[in-house]
């Protein structure tokens, strides 16, 4: 009889797991407390409490009680997926790459550019991952026809995306949802996310560039050259569907667009931070008027927006990208309906994770970890915590895979914890993201690379030992850009 290998646990199961093991410390770490000021624990304030322990009907109320705390980011991530259905099903971003591919045809050098900026751009935003194996076939026949091979096609498209996502700038996913959990707003850090973001996608561009034209100058260069027949079968036939960029769908893309640019401009601190008044100054002047504050009627001013306005935002984008393509109603909410319920996992996995963070705050030992962690960061120099955070997220998001999860499971924790140190929450944000990301670049269990790998039969090991220079390269410049904004 064939034994059964060893399969990893969901993450679902490895949280509550985690949220069991944390409630029997709860019998074993001393009960803690800091005094707080406007969230922030002070140093040095740190008092030992009557204890507050937590039982089996604790574990099981622990998600229960996470969904209940975690319910604006919840009903976002939900409205955006249903958002996000709404707009793939009109295949508006398919038929855009299309036209791009088509136009640059004759000049295929500038394709690796320009569709890895796409791609990272749809990763900084929205997070976009799974959504790029449906790329391969319209972008790869192209490539192989310019002389490149499919690494290279896997290279513009995986590292694209996943470039945008570790360096994401305003990825609700992620940054987000990080930044929700910090107590900071998503704005916070917009500028340091933004040169990382820059700087990775020059590298990844400069990275692939310099292999795709090895192997077009000498295709033996290709690490797949060997089995190049089994990797290219089903792409040297172009059987990708031309999908045509008409005007709905090209009404469909502006206003996507348009949704981030207003998204980014709204969650900006701008008089916080630059002293710039005009949004507030806007609003105002808007709503003295009384019928423009009947038809409008903006609780907020631009610059101040938080999750409920965001998920307003897209909730009325779906709407208007269903009536632009001209779906009717009832489909407009059954595709809005079956784009929340392939996100259903990153919402519920959420409240799973927040129940760790519960049962630590109920059970009363999140103030003496705290405590400990400030005892060792005495002899550790503020300026390098958050590359030190960045390493530790690396290994820790194998046991995590889900950097939703991871977010909301360590957020509570390291972000007070650079309190200590005077650092910024959002470096701990930023540190989570690129992070979890970074490990996704090399990891066996990174279901969209194994996705790419098997739709190309590309050999995993031949990957791993290519893309090695590029993770490493990725870490020196996270390392760096972390460090430095930080001392600045």
């Amino acid at each position: 009889m064939k034994k059964k290998g060893f399969k990893m646990p969901t993450s679902f199961t490895i949280l509550f797991l985690l949220t069991g093991i944390v409630a029997l410390l709860t019998f074993v770490i001393p009960a803690g407390q800091y005094e707080y000021v406007n969230g922030t624990p002070v140093a040095g304030t740190y008092k030992v409490v009557a204890s507050n322990t937590q039982g089996l009907w604790d574990i099981l109320m622990a998600p229960i009680k996470g969904f209940s705390s975690a319910i604006d980011i919840i009903l976002f991530v939900l409205v955006l997926g249903g958002c996000l259905g709404v707009l793939f099903e009109t295949r508006a971003i398919d038929a855009s790459l299309s036209k791009i591919t088509g136009r640059l045809k004759g000049r295929e050098k500038v394709i690796i550019p320009v569709i890895m900026t796409i791609c990272a751009f749809g990763g900084t935003t929205y997070g976009m991952a799974e959504e790029t194996i449906a790329f391969y076939p319209i972008i790869l026949p192209v490539l192989l026809a310019a002389g490149y091979d499919v690494v290279t096609g896997i290279m513009v498209i995986f590292l694209g995306a996943g470039i945008g996502i570790a360096g994401g700038i305003i990825n609700p996913f992620s940054v987000g949802i990080g930044s929700n959990l910090a107590g900071i707003s998503l704005g916070d850090g917009i500028f340091v996310r933004f040169a990382l973001f820059l700087t990775y996608l020059i590298f990844a561009i400069a990275f692939t560039m310099r292999y795709a034209e090895r192997v077009r100058k000498d295709p033996k260069k290709s690490i797949v050259y060997d089995i190049k027949d089994v990797t290219e079968s089903k792409f040297r036939k172009d059987s990708s569907e031309v999908l045509e960029f008409d005007s709905k769908r090209k009404r469909v893309m502006t206003v996507f667009i348009t949704m981030f640019v207003i998204m980014i401009i709204s969650i900006i601190p701008w008089a916080d931070k630059f002293n710039i008044y005009i949004f507030e100054d806007f609003h105002n002047l808007l709503m003295s008027s009384k019928i423009i504050k009947a038809l409008i009627g903006f609780s907020k001013p631009l610059g101040t927006w938080h999750f409920s306005e965001m998920t307003m935002l897209f909730m009325v984008g779906a709407a208007l990208i269903g009536k632009l393509y001209g779906y009717e109603e009832k489909k407009i909410v059954s595709l809005f309906v079956a784009g929340a319920k392939d996100i259903l996992s990153v919402a519920l996995i959420l409240g799973v994770a927040k129940g760790l963070s519960v049962v630590m705050k109920n059970g009363l030992i999140i103030d003496t970890i705290l405590n400990y962690g400030e005892g060792v960061l005495l002899n550790l120099k503020a300026e390098i915590f958050p590359a030190i955070t960045y390493l530790l997220y690396i290994p820790v998001s194998l046991l995590i895979p889900s950097s939703s999860g991871l977010q909301t499971a360590t957020i509570p924790i390291l972000a007070p914890l650079g309190d200590f140190m005077g650092i910024s929450r959002e470096y701990v944000v930023m540190a989570c993201q690129a992070g979890a990301e970074t490990m996704n670049f090399i990891s066996p269990t990174q279901a969209v690379l194994m996705g790419a790998l098997t739709l190309t039969n590309v050999p995993y090991e031949r990957w791993l030992k290519h893309i090695i220079p590029f993770f490493v390269g990725i870490i020196v410049i996270t390392i760096t850009i972390l460090t430095i904004s930080n001392m600045l």
